[in-house]
């Protein structure tokens, strides 16, 4: 069976969609394939900034002969619906046949579709993959109609058999496909034909051309770290930039340059986020002291100096960025050392939400917030508050306005800079996290008070005004708030009772609800169920998360063993039991149920089991011992089953019926003193 090589060569394609590029084209092209009825071994994709490729290997030769009946109108149907039958099949009412069931005669349509040459099939599967490719932006270039990243160059396409390479006929606005292709723009810029995608892989890189994108990082990666510990020196690792580098290149050079003197003294960050954003630099440290001294810069090309010339061109354009961020840097630290009001009294004049106010509005909320929320995570009411007011002042700094993503991390070197405590300006940095489900989670009590505040004002403010997510919509980004607050608390270990803060509102019922959805998400890589969340849920003090969480880990751990699992279903039967006696006979058996009415051994020993576990889970509860109350619970399952062996609940006698019934009143009321074990499922 031949192997199929597809090479689309065109002008760079931007980095960022690449990855994705190469995915789109190897899904269309096999889809396409396999639903034309080729079937194939392995397939494979590949970008470089000037080329998508896909390899596909042991593909048939041809697609099967296949006969297929469609079943048509009845025979006698008005002449329309059998008009509108023969169009969608293609025959004439001759070519039909009859057939009968049950209902009466019928037409049927066979339609055979005859094998047909891989070729035939790539050519028509190619064409709509290249004129429909799902480009993020696309282009149309000269007088043709098709549309591309990039001007499309050439097409190479060929089917590798036993006999040779043969180009798959075919052409896309004028571009006929064929069998060659150039290698390094450069370096290796003359055409060359292939048999195979050894051979292809192996001249181009002959011709300065490396395929495989993980090829390309590796190669940066290894020369980057080589050439820095030579020098005594680590390069910052990022593997963002390392993957968007290797998709600005086909042949990487690795080339280390050094930062002015004068430029040593800026924040770390904000020389790694300069030289990132606007030269995709790597930023080189020194091993001891972590100051960034050096760069590392990737070029495209070898050059007869060894990139000298590069490298003085780059460190040129790298000063006069520098230059910029050295003169917000000292801009921003005058402000800063003066006290912070301007950037303070501009957030007056910075619009939250036209119903909410503005950022100085929200802050005078977050820092009042803070200050109450203060004692219960262990920080300095004071401090907490003072951290709250200037938390946001950085959002007014040049150098946050230049570098967005350095929000909170300037905010830290200005209020140290303007004699803050640590305490406080670590509070300006963390109180923004955690911004997602892999960020950190601060851990110093004044930053988990301020952040804290931060995500609560936010939901509580837009409950308040019923701005709530939607379906998918969530345009204030509240669903992260709250799996922020989720994480705060729990990861924290505090005891946050949330409808302390929201108060008595008309819309706290449905925030907490919110947060309970939430909780079930996080919960959910946890492996915790989500009926064991709502049984938990359903019991007091459900706005307490870790004290929610504690009571829905126990009640797990206790489900997952044989006592626990059958247990449930002891209960419920129980449960069934009474509220059917209690709907029939219109009363609830709930007076307390008597041993001296006990005649079953069964059911004294169970009035034992009862009083012995009652005993021990009142006081577990009380302690917060749920691991413990629930093991209690657990020993009820043994004298539970045997009574439901052993004993008929409705006995003839009255008496010992109603005794009975309030037996299982007891069971429900113990099991539900842990947990609403009606919420579990099975």
């Amino acid at each position: 069976m031949p192997d199929l090589l597809i090479e689309l060569f065109s002008e760079e394609i931007p980095a960022r969609m690449q990855a994705q590029a190469a995915a789109d084209l190897q899904k269309l092209v096999t889809n396409g394939l396999v639903e034309a009825g080729l079937t194939y071994a392995a397939a494979a994709a590949f970008a470089t900034p000037r080329r998508l490729v896909l390899s596909i290997e042991d593909l048939t030769a041809e697609s099967r002969a296949v006969r297929e009946e469609r079943k048509g109108p009845k025979v006698g149907a008005p002449e329309k619906a059998l008009e509108g039958f023969l169009r969608s099949t293609g025959l004439t009412i001759d070519q039909l046949e009859q057939q009968e069931d049950k209902k009466g005669a019928f037409y049927v349509a066979v339609i055979d579709k005859p094998g047909r040459k891989a070729a035939e099939i790539i050519a028509e599967v190619l064409e709509q993959t290249i004129r429909n490719f799902p480009w993020p932006k696309s282009m149309r270039w000269g007088n043709g109609t098709l549309r591309w990243v990039r001007p499309l160059h050439t097409i190479l396409c060929i089917l590798v058999g036993d006999d040779g390479a043969e180009v798959v006929p075919m052409d896309v606005d004028g571009i006929a496909a064929g069998n060659t292709t150039r290698g390094h723009r450069f370096m290796g810029p003359d055409a060359f034909s292939v048999t195979s995608f050894e051979d292809y892989e192996a001249k181009l890189k002959r011709a300065k051309v490396m395929l495989r994108a993980e090829e390309r990082a590796d190669a940066i990666w290894q020369d980057a770290t080589s050439q820095a510990f030579a020098n005594g020196l680590d390069v910052v690792e990022d593997r963002g930039l390392l993957a968007e580098v290797a998709g600005l290149v086909e042949w990487p050079v690795v080339l280390m340059g050094r930062i002015d003197d004068q430029f040593l003294d800026l924040p770390a960050e904000v020389l790694q986020t300069s030289m990132k954003e606007h030269q995709k630099f790597f930023s080189v440290r020194d091993a001891k002291s972590g100051r960034i001294e050096r760069f590392i810069t990737v070029a495209n090309i070898e050059t007869a100096d060894d990139g000298a010339t590069i490298l003085n061109g780059n460190q040129r354009v790298l000063s006069a960025r520098l230059a910029d961020a050295k003169f917000f840097w000292d801009n921003d630290l005058r402000v800063a050392k003066a006290g912070m009001q301007p950037w303070l009294d501009g957030l007056a004049n910075v619009t939250f939400h036209n119903k909410l106010g503005s950022q100085r509005d929200r802050i005078d909320r977050i820092a009042a917030l803070a200050r109450d929320i203060a004692p219960v995570v262990g920080a300095d009411a004071d401090q907490a508050f003072e951290a709250a007011q200037i938390a946001k002042a950085d959002l007014r700094s040049e150098m946050v306005g230049e570098f967005p993503e350095l929000q909170g991390l300037m905010g830290r070197y200005y209020a140290l800079a303007a004699g803050r405590a640590e305490a406080v300006a670590a509070a300006s940095e963390a109180h923004w996290k955690p911004q997602g489900p892999s960020d950190m989670v601060p851990t110093a009590p004044v930053s988990v008070a301020v952040a804290l505040a931060d995500k609560l004002d936010t939901l509580t403010g837009f409950w308040t005004i019923d701005e709530k997510p939607t379906g998918s919509k969530d345009p204030f980004a509240l669903r992260r708030a709250a799996l922020g607050v989720i994480r705060l608390v729990l990861e924290n270990n505090l005891r946050l009772t949330l409808n302390r803060i929201f108060g008595e509102n008309s819309w706290s019922p449905s925030l907490l609800a919110f947060f309970h959805d939430r909780l079930k998400v996080y919960l959910k890589d946890l492996n915790i169920r989500h009926d064991v969340i709502d049984a938990c849920i359903a019991m007091p003090g459900s706005d307490d998360l870790t004290l929610l969480v504690k009571r829905a880990k126990a009640l797990q751990a206790t489900l997952e063993t044989d006592d626990g699992e059958n247990l449930i279903q002891g209960f419920k039967r129980a449960n069934n039991i009474l509220t059917q006696a209690e709907e029939k006979d219109g009363v609830e058996y709930s007076y307390g149920a008597d041993i001296k009415f006990a005649e079953d051994p069964a059911e004294k020993a169970l009035f034992t089991a009862l009083d012995t576990a009652e005993a021990l889970i009142a006081p577990a509860m009380e302690a917060e011992d749920f691991g413990a109350a629930m093991a209690a619970m657990a020993t009820l399952r043994g004298p539970i089953d045997q009574f439901f062996t052993d004993v008929q609940v409705n006995a003839e006698s009255q008496i010992l019926r109603r005794n009975r019934l309030n037996m299982l009143s007891r069971i429900r009321q113990i099991c539900l003193s842990v947990a609403d074990l009606t919420k579990i499922e099975g």
